[in-house]
């Protein structure tokens, strides 16, 4: 928050202030919302919370999505994600004109809203197309599965939470770098990420393939894709971003993993880094 204070300050000198700030809830626990809150008051952004690792999440004891100290919060029903509707997401907000114009949008710009509506009606069946909008509609089906996982939801942060703890203690002696948690936040755990020796990490990610460990690195920094790169941004700009993708390795967090995988995954890094 701090950094971003410090962006927003030469931002303004230069006239140049976001109209909106997009936090990440990188790995399912939620960034300093409240004053991430403050500063859009002093400055004047919005702010779209990705929330698409955090479902289940909490912040100060809500849940990621209440939009408490947010415009919009985005979740994600990927596959991978905790709750899945086989492709998709969600938008919530508290605010009912951005809901009239999130549903706008998703739907075609079709309404049949009286609010909405320019001419008098022709009958019942009547409607108007009042914006260019999307297709963005969930099927039936997709929006069917996503009601059967949330009944799971709570099961599903609480296994998780099982397994960090688990991977916490096993690997509390190690020369491994454990992920951060925050006091305020209670994680969703989408992600597990450690980190190693940035010399290291090739071959430990390897290794823990090879031995039929599903290992993953979250993320490559955006700004180092090829198509950033064209639009200017270069190595070199988020260092902090760069530093942190030489050392990271995601290791198997999901709810149907064993103890005794669990343990395996510990033994087997313990054996790679010390």
């Amino acid at each position: 928050v701090e950094k971003l204070e410090e962006k927003l300050k030469e931002a303004k000198l230069k006239n140049k202030l976001p109209k909106v700030v997009i936090p990440v809830h990188l790995t399912g626990q939620s960034c300093q919302m409240e004053s991430i809150s403050k500063l859009s008051k002093q400055y004047g952004f919005k702010i779209i919370e990705d929330a698409s690792h955090a479902i289940g999440g909490k912040y100060r004891n809500k849940p990621i999505g209440s939009c408490e100290y947010s415009d919009i919060t985005v979740f994600s029903f990927h596959p991978v994600k905790i709750v899945t509707t086989a492709e998709g997401g969600a938008c919530l907000t508290n605010k009912k004109n951005l809901l009239q114009r999130i549903e706008l949008y998703r739907s075609h710009g079709v309404t049949r809203d009286d609010d909405f509506l320019e001419n008098e009606k022709h009958g019942p069946w009547y409607y108007e197309q009042v914006n260019l909008g999307y297709n963005y509609r969930l099927t039936d089906l997709q929006a069917a599965l996503g009601l059967s996982q949330m009944e799971r939801l709570d099961y599903y942060i609480r296994r998780r939470h099982q397994v960090a703890g688990r991977y916490r203690d096993l690997l509390r002696d190690s020369k491994i770098k454990l992920p951060t948690q925050l006091d305020d936040c209670y994680n969703s755990y989408h992600l597990f990420i450690i980190q190693v020796e940035p010399e290291e990490r090739k071959r430990v990610f390897e290794q823990m393939r090879a031995a039929n460990i599903g290992v993953n690195v979250h993320y490559i920094p955006v700004h180092l894709q090829p198509y950033y790169q064209k639009l200017g941004f270069v190595k070199g700009d988020f260092p902090v971003a760069e530093s942190y993708y030489e050392q990271i390795i995601s290791i198997p967090m999901y709810p149907t993993i064993t103890d005794e995988e669990v343990k395996y995954v510990c033994t087997k890094l313990k054996e790679l880094v010390g």
